[in-house]
């Protein structure tokens, strides 16, 4: 029954990090707001078995939160953005998607190497969803550096605290408290991205950062 558990929850944690990659692969708006919502569900799934093989009710709590948040409410918030905004639906990318998937690969595996190397004393679980959720935290990095579309680096961010989530729930999990502040904070956020986007549109008629940098210095 252990073998079975670690393996389903070790297939679950990997699948994230294929998803990371699926989304690092999409260069369509609303096919990259999809995939981060499947990204959601991965990540809802993994966390809530985590919660039954560590029988920590609260981190039920955690997987509810990301599947009603960020695979349903942000996802739909976003595509409405998109399409109130009319901005560009292409995901317009600094480098190459194949310069970016090596790049991925190679940040995976270095993540991987690290952290098995780095967690040896502890239990199988934490070992496995660390080096994966390391894994999809570099990897929502890597989506935010090589991506020109404010919306795009906003999703790469998210994907990025879904990687932290999938730590915390690994490492035995964060304090119901902590859980509700970092649900409230991620709400109060996005309000502010959704302004903050709809200021840039308003100012810019863009939300290419290339556009914003091209007006640095207009005013003085």
């Amino acid at each position: 029954m252990d073998r079975i558990a670690f393996d389903i929850a070790h297939l679950l944690a990997g699948g994230l990090l294929l998803v990371s990659f699926m989304m690092i692969y999409q260069d369509r708006m609303f096919s990259l707001l999809r995939v981060f919502a499947f990204h959601a569900v991965v990540l809802s799934l993994s966390v809530a078995w985590q919660a039954y093989n560590q029988n920590a009710p609260h981190l039920y709590i955690t997987a509810a939160i990301a599947l009603i948040f960020k695979a349903i409410i942000i996802p739909g918030a976003l595509r409405r953005i998109v399409l109130q905004l009319d901005i560009h639906r292409e995901v317009e990318n600094v480098v190459g998607i194949g310069v970016t998937m090596l790049a991925g690969i190679g940040l995976s595996a270095l993540s991987i190497v690290l952290m098995l190397r780095v967690t040896n004393t502890a239990d199988a679980f934490a070992r496995e969803d660390m080096a994966f959720a390391l894994s999809v935290v570099l990897l929502g990095l890597l989506m935010m550096v090589t991506r020109r579309n404010a919306v795009s680096q906003i999703v790469g961010f998210m994907s990025l605290e879904n990687g932290m989530i999938l730590a915390a729930a690994g490492a035995k999990g964060m304090p119901l408290v902590v859980e509700i502040s970092v649900a409230f904070s991620v709400l109060v956020a996005f309000i502010v991205i959704g302004v903050f986007l709809f200021r840039i549109r308003e100012r810019f008629d863009s939300v290419d950062v290339n556009v914003m940098d091209r007006h640095r210095g207009d005013q003085r």
